[in-house]
């Protein structure tokens, strides 16, 4: 890792601000998931964007299968099983244009997921989360909003 010269402080609650260039330059937008690495041995704390459960070779979130500590998706291991071995560049950017969100305010949020569940009431959290643009968990915050309106 490489020291950017970069310093924030913690706020009262514990919390710090990665700066904006730094966000921009790795991707991360907000409302993106980000997770946490420690190594106690060199006090480094690091952060790197969440991408969950997705293939290990293209980044896909469908039909994935464990194997050897690893998500790989069905099309991978098809094209391994076929001897294709060259990266999928499309695919990866597929995944990260599908990754990124718009930042819309909680009540423009709201507004749009009270109709969908008018509209769609038997759908799941992941159904309203493809819809919206957001994950299940932003579904569920959204929800409890909701109920306590």
């Amino acid at each position: 890792m490489k020291s950017t010269g970069m310093t924030r402080p913690l706020d009262n609650l514990g919390r710090i601000v990665i700066p904006k260039e730094m966000r921009a330059s790795m991707g991360i937008a907000i409302g993106d998931p980000l997770e946490i690495f420690v190594d106690k041995d060199s006090g480094m704390l690091a952060f790197r964007q969440y991408i969950g459960v997705a293939c290990k070779m293209c980044g896909a979130l469908d039909n994935l299968a464990y194997f050897k500590d690893s998500f790989i998706c069905y099309d991978c291991v098809q094209d391994l099983k076929e001897g294709n071995i060259s990266p999928k560049i499309d695919k990866i950017t597929k995944v990260e244009k599908q990754k990124r969100r718009i930042y819309q305010k909680p009540e423009v949020m709201l507004d749009k997921l009270r109709k969908i569940i008018e509209e769609h009431p038997t759908y799941t959290q992941k159904q309203y989360g493809d819809i919206l643009g957001v994950s299940q968990c932003r579904v569920s915050q959204l929800k409890r909003k909701l109920r306590e309106q």
